[in-house]
């Protein structure tokens, strides 16, 4: 059962009052930042990933999770104060295809949709691995430029899409969302500019840093990359491509969202999926069950859930990512290493992750996925980081039976 957490300058979804979003969803105010969030498509074209089929039922777990304590410091801790004191619109936690604890803040409720940010570059590797199940992908060591004669030329020309999801291209790339040089301001000046092909544009000028494969680099604009070679392998839209072979597949009870790069243009590959919560929830578990379907129907070849959700490379290992991070990189999933981290119970765990604290949470082994909608007041915060991490274990500890 939903349960719903305090409003935080709240307003009514009920059409009685419209929201408003700020017209850029990077520079918004703690007031405005969760309408903003809701409301994406009020400043953005779009176009809708449809559900379609039957609705996957969520049923309630036999043993719902209570409000548990985890120690931060030597401080207990509880669901509600983490709620509040991150911002979070949205929190579900499935066990075993089972809602164990599902809560709403910030206004949000579950017919609300919340926007992804770079969780959606998880979304798009999930569609790679259903172009290679239906043949339109050949194989992940293609190169990208079979798909997209225009990168002939560029420093792309050659690079693999195995190493487009690994994000190791070897092309230079700057995410520093803060720098005034970095990438990152030119790939939303080109979002800006609402002009087609604007973002492989920006991709060819870019120069070589190292030879591909050898060095992980995270980049937004090699997202959109490879949603522009799955545009382009399938003949469709990435939305029409995605609503059929993964939303619903799913069971998805509502439509979604995706950013496009222009009006009627190509969805960006990596940022811009709307979406509401449970069906986040229903994604993962999709996902979780290595892409076969409630319903029966195969979403991605056998097997693709542990590869992408695991490294498989000395450039994407555990621990080699960045200074005083345990984590590793799959196919464009963040992975969590096993013992002695959080003492092995993330062991095979791997998480789509974006801005301001949206987390999606499969664990295989513990058959737990858990969706987090949040506004944190930063795009990255350590600290609330390391907290949801900490709180994450407790849940999921919480959720082992009885006799573990």
């Amino acid at each position: 059962m939903a349960r719903e957490h305090g409003d935080d300058g709240g307003v009514d979804l009920g059409g009685r009052e419209l929201e408003r979003a700020a017209p850029n969803h990077m520079k918004t105010t703690p007031e405005n930042q969760a309408a903003t969030f809701r409301n994406q498509d009020q400043t953005w074209p779009h176009r809708t990933i449809k559900r379609r089929g039957a609705v996957r039922p969520l049923p309630p777990h036999d043993r719902p999770l209570a409000d548990d304590a985890y120690t931060v410091g030597d401080t207990k801790v509880g669901l509600d104060d983490f709620m509040a004191r991150r911002r979070t619109a949205g929190f579900l936690i499935l066990k075993n295809g089972e809602i164990a604890l599902e809560r709403y803040g910030m206004g949000s409720r579950p017919e609300s949709r919340w926007t992804s940010f770079s969780m959606a570059k998880s979304m798009t590797a999930t569609l790679v691995g259903a172009a290679l199940h239906d043949g339109a992908i050949g194989g992940l060591d293609d190169t990208c430029d079979l798909y997209l004669p225009q990168m002939r030329g560029s420093a792309y020309e050659g690079v693999t899409l195995r190493n487009l999801l690994r994000m190791a291209s070897g092309v230079a790339w700057d995410e520093g969302a803060n720098s005034d040089g970095g990438d990152i301001r030119r790939l939303g000046q080109a979002m800006v500019s609402r002009r087609p092909g604007a973002i492989l544009d920006l991709l060819r000028t870019l120069p070589r840093a190292t030879p591909q494969g050898g060095v992980f680099n995270y980049s937004s604009g090699e997202s959109c990359l490879l949603g522009a070679v799955v545009a382009a392998a399938t003949g469709r839209p990435m939305a029409d491509y995605f609503g059929e072979t993964v939303w619903g597949p799913a069971g998805a009870e509502a439509d979604a969202l995706w950013q496009l790069e222009s009006e009627d243009g190509l969805e960006l590959g990596g940022m811009g999926v709307s979406a509401r919560l449970r069906d986040l929830g229903r994604f993962g578990l999709l996902v979780l069950e290595d892409g076969e379907a409630f319903n029966g129907r195969r979403s991605f070849p056998t097997g693709w859930r542990d590869l992408a959700g695991q490294p498989d490379t000395a450039a994407t290992a555990f621990g080699r990512l960045m200074a005083g991070s345990p984590a590793g990189y799959g196919y464009h999933w963040w992975a969590l290493p096993g013992a002695p981290y959080a003492d092995g119970l993330h062991a095979g765990a791997f998480l789509a992750l974006g801005a301001f604290g949206q987390r999606l949470y499969i664990n295989p082994a513990e058959q737990v996925v858990v969706a987090i909608q949040s506004a944190w007041r930063q795009p990255s915060d350590p600290e609330a980081e390391a907290e949801t991490v900490m709180l994450l274990r407790t849940l999921v500890r919480a959720l082992r039976p009885s006799s573990s």
